[in-house]
């Protein structure tokens, strides 16, 4: 007999609020979680939107160029939503790790084509999946 899987159990395996990934050189498993997010304007001569996530209780930085958002409603109409933008920066962040990212940096800045380009498979997956997952409230740390 199959139960049927509650949609936080769905999302927790394929999204990227909350998500396990090994590290490629260290084999270590590393426990991604989404913290918050922030817009920052010129805090560091560019203006991003700062995704942080903790990575095994240490914070990690992910910040996406505003620009990102301006070109997506001029090619489709549509917004990148904070939802949307935390989605991103957890697929972005599960690559670097997957490719052997640097673990001493605390801040990685995507462009504004990577933007785009996780964007459009955040999307794909969340139609295979049947709806975008909600980022929980209220976030601790």
């Amino acid at each position: 007999m199959t139960l049927a899987v509650g949609r936080e159990e769905r999302y927790a395996h394929s999204m990227y609020e909350e998500f396990h990934v090994t590290d490629r050189w260290s084999g270590e498993v590393l426990n991604c979680c989404w913290k918050g997010t922030m817009v920052a304007i010129a805090t560091r001569h560019a203006d991003a939107v700062d995704v942080r996530f903790d990575v095994n209780g240490r914070p990690m930085w992910i910040a996406l160029p505003l620009e990102a958002w301006g070109r997506q409603k001029l090619l489709t109409g549509k917004v990148i939503t904070d939802q949307l933008a935390a989605q991103i920066a957890g697929r972005f962040l599960k690559q670097l790790v997957q490719e052997g990212y640097d673990s001493q940096r605390e801040v990685y800045t995507m462009t504004v084509d990577e933007v785009l380009s996780h964007l459009d498979a955040v999307v794909a997956e969340a139609k295979a999946l049947g709806e975008m997952p909600a980022l929980p409230l209220g976030a601790s740390d």
